[in-house]
């Protein structure tokens, strides 16, 4: 075989392996979600969820994917003990009655070298579903050393309304608009 051939080859059968989807799972040692909220327009509360459960499918070749996200709204942490009980009670993340959320993003948009840029979806919080998009401020894939396994993730941010899904205690002192951070690594399985 010529080596124009076996260049021609190794392309041919790179390119079907990047057609086909990749399935990858949440590394839950490297995936949680941070919101943040102004105070009195003077400071911002922060807290985190996490670790976060959830897959990925990304099929580079077709330019779309699919992410499903459960989150446990019992690990929400702001650091301050009296502030973490308030959220769980009935008008502010409703835990005992429920205790996940949930992101499913069936739409992806991605950059000229095959990046995800965006994920475009349904983020369920207290049983409502609000739309969401949570755009990549930054996005890489590499070949993991110690799981011997392709490792994609980055950091990503969007915003939501805590008054649509019914969370409007301390309005407007504390701000309607929650941000949300989302830091994420998935394993190609």
């Amino acid at each position: 075989m010529s080596s124009l051939a076996a260049i021609a080859l190794l392309f041919t059968l790179t390119a079907a392996a990047q057609a086909q989807p990749v399935h990858y799972r949440f590394d839950p040692t490297h995936t949680f979600a941070h919101f943040e909220l102004t105070h009195f327009g003077t400071s911002t509360i922060r807290g985190r969820l996490g670790p976060l459960h959830g897959d990925v499918e990304i099929d580079r070749g077709a330019r779309r994917g699919r992410v499903q996200v459960e989150i446990d709204t019992s690990l929400a942490s702001t650091g301050v003990s009296v502030l973490d009980a308030r959220m769980r009670e009935p008008d502010m993340l409703a835990m005992q009655a429920h205790p996940k959320a949930y992101l499913v993003a069936e739409r992806m948009e991605f950059d000229e070298a095959g990046r995800v840029k965006a994920l475009r979806g349904e983020f369920t919080l207290k049983g409502v579903s609000l739309p969401l998009t949570l755009t990549a401020v930054r996005f890489n894939c590499y070949t993991s050393p110690l799981f011997r396994r392709e490792v994609c993730g980055g950091d990503f941010e969007g915003q939501f309304s805590r008054g649509a899904v019914g969370i409007t205690h301390s309005l407007p002192f504390v701000s309607d608009t929650v941000r949300l951070l989302v830091t994420v690594e998935a394993i190609a399985q």
